[in-house]
């Protein structure tokens, strides 16, 4: 089955209604799941996104950029911020944003007095800054990804 009858299948079984547009799979997408195309209606969707979680997150993908397919079309409020949308997405059990794909690395600091410890997004010069409780050195105790 190729990705459009896919889509169909999912439009017609979640919405009721037909998907009569094409889907096509886009590499080039990076932190998005899926698009929906106004100016033809076609759908684009992250390949990466389906390699790396299961069948039914990007069924829930799918259902999200119905939701912006078939709202369009019946002229109602297709857009994130539109309450038509909302409401839509919440009933077919749709993704409002899209699991992350790269895992964020985290830097834990532990202060070598009072042993406070820190967990920070970015790396920091361990000479500038000291803890914020004691004023005790701190270490760079590991690095660990949030997934």
């Amino acid at each position: 089955m190729n990705l459009t009858d896919y889509v169909n299948r999912v439009s017609e079984e979640d919405f009721g209604l037909p998907f009569k547009h094409e889907a096509k799979w886009n590499p080039r997408l990076r932190t998005t799941g899926g698009r929906f195309f106004l100016t033809d209606g076609h759908l684009d969707f992250n390949p990466k996104i389906y390699e790396a979680y299961e069948l039914s997150i990007f069924r829930q993908i799918v259902r999200h950029e119905l939701c912006h397919y078939h709202l369009y079309f019946q002229g109602k409020g297709y857009r994130h911020q539109d309450d038509d949308f909302k409401q839509l997405l919440r009933s077919v059990d749709g993704l409002r944003y899209t699991p992350r794909l790269t895992p964020k690395l985290l830097f834990s600091y532990c202060c070598d007095v009072c042993g406070q410890t820190y967990h920070r997004r970015r790396r920091f010069n361990l000479e500038r800054y000291r803890c914020g409780s004691c004023h005790g050195r701190l270490v760079l105790e590991n690095r660990s990804y949030d997934g």
